[in-house]
């Protein structure tokens, strides 16, 4: 004799003589039908749904209905009752069939472990719940039904399959039968956020981290969880990190796995065997993973993850009844800027080159250049003197969200002209500006105007008559001088 059977052989002794033991007190007490089950008598089940892990805490989940004020109804999931024929709940040995079906009944496979135990089910009937959360099946005569949840939301994880009678002892008044039934099927929402954090990034290059956080359902057994990020092709993939916010130890290859799909740039964090096990044990914790990349192109970057509660969910497109949450899309926004490099009447200039640099005092030392790919110095070579400028974070876009001057995450540029075209002087002074959508669109964003060297002022030694006049003058002079001191010689010679 195996354990199952057992049990169940214990199960009917002990519902049997429960049976008889009421039998005998109902004929001890006086002669009244409350404490016999109506076989006539139409019954109801009332499905209650809450965004609750379990039924309403603290309260009694007997069959009676129950305040349920401060719960957040969840509508729209649909729930089927089916009658399970050939089990008469106005027999004693209707009630033993029960409590032996109870014994046998298979939540992963309700109907086949209902069928093998010699019992059919009859059609079912389905409801949705509804904006209060509630499905009332009614009309229901004296019976043993199979309840069952066939259709909910995203991010849902349904309640197991039971089986429930119709009547139930009134927990009440022990000496009456309870025909309208209340449920309180246990049930787990599981949400997901999703943020980004770039603010200390400002180049391509530069890391940029995604953090999903992901509710655990609530349940006894977890048969699947993942949670699948499905990268933007101008991010490349750098690493991930997975933990529990409460601190609860999980490690890689033994409770989770992480892959890194090349072809479709997802990334994939499946919980093992033993990592649901202990997801469910510290289901009121959350999963943290950290998704660690970089751009390799600019663009506004949008971002969203997936997070599969349950097995279930797993084949179930994303927004379809059943299938997995999706966090809120997140953004990391990069662009660039166009100048123009011109000569004091608008002359396109060559020559030019610059440095980029993210504080005044790098500009004022030439310390810390921005570099994107590589490259730190851009020069001006296109003949009509512009030069785009692009791979740098948005100025007013930080960690997902807009900032201004002054706001944490805000970049100021500074631009410092290293090297002058030919011919002219270099700027005096770092010049301010900002990336942006607009400043990433096509156009010229800034004019930077060069002046002739000397301010166009020509110098004293570049020739030109007047430098001549002098140089002939003093000649003329130095001339003058030797021609008197010979004439000077020569009279005083002949004076002798």
């Amino acid at each position: 004799m195996n354990t199952r059977t057992t049990r169940r052989r214990v199960g009917s002794l002990l519902t049997a003589g429960l049976a008889a033991a009421a039998l005998g007190l109902g004929l001890a007490a006086p002669a009244h039908a409350a404490p016999l089950v109506d076989p006539d008598e139409i019954g109801s089940i009332t499905v209650h749904k809450f965004e609750a892990p379990d039924s309403p805490t603290g309260l009694p989940n007997n069959g009676t209905q129950v305040d349920t004020t401060g719960l957040t109804p969840l509508a729209g999931v649909t729930f089927e009752v089916q009658q399970v024929v050939g089990v008469d709940l106005s027999t004693n040995a209707g009630w033993v069939e029960a409590a032996d079906l109870a014994d046998a009944f298979d939540a992963g496979d309700p109907a086949g472990s209902i069928t093998g135990e010699g019992f059919t089910l009859a059609a079912g009937s389905s409801l949705v719940t509804d904006a209060a959360g509630v499905a009332a099946f009614t009309g229901l005569p004296v019976g043993l039904y199979l309840v069952q949840e066939t259709d909910f939301p995203a991010g849902v994880t349904p309640s197991a399959p039971f089986l429930i009678t119709v009547p139930l002892t009134d927990p009440d008044n022990r000496d009456a039968w309870l025909y309208d039934v209340h449920v309180y099927p246990k049930n787990a929402v599981t949400t997901a956020t999703k943020t980004v954090e770039d603010a200390d990034a400002v180049q391509l290059g530069d890391e940029v981290t995604f953090t999903i956080t992901a509710d655990i359902p609530n349940t006894a057994v977890i048969d699947g969880y993942k949670i699948v990020d499905v990268l933007d092709e101008k991010l490349d993939y750098v690493a991930s990190t997975v933990t529990l916010e409460n601190g609860a130890t999980i490690t890689e290859g033994v409770d989770y796995t992480i892959t890194h799909d090349a072809a479709t740039n997802a990334v994939t964090v499946e919980f093992t065997a033993a990592g649901r096990a202990i997801l469910a044990a510290e289901n009121t914790t959350r999963v943290v993973v950290d998704i660690i990349t970089t751009v390799n192109t600019v663009g506004e970057i949008v971002n969203q993850a997936l997070v599969y509660p349950n097995l279930p969910s797993f084949d179930i497109e994303p927004g379809e009844p059943g299938g997995p949450t999706t966090t809120p899309e997140v953004e990391t926004r990069w662009g660039g800027i166009t100048l123009e490099k011109v000569g004091p009447d608008t002359t396109p200039l060559v020559g030019a080159v610059f440095q980029v640099f993210t504080s005044a005092a790098d500009a004022a030392a030439q310390t810390n250049p921005v570099s994107i790919e590589g490259v730190t110095e851009f020069e001006v070579v296109a003949a009509d003197g512009t030069l785009t400028i692009e791979g740098l974070r948005y100025s007013d876009f930080a960690n997902g969200a807009a900032v201004a001057p002054g706001d944490a995450g805000y970049l100021q540029y500074y631009l410092v002209e290293i090297e002058a075209p030919d011919g002219y002087e270099l700027l005096a002074e770092p010049i301010e500006f900002e990336v942006t959508a607009a400043t990433s669109a096509v156009g010229i964003d800034l004019t930077v105007t060069n002046v002739p060297q000397n301010a166009g002022f020509e110098l004293p030694f570049t020739g030109g008559s007047g430098p001549g006049l002098l140089y002939l003058l003093g000649f003329g002079l130095i001339a003058g001088g030797v021609a008197f001191v010979i004439l000077t010689r020569r009279r005083t010679a002949q004076s002798r």
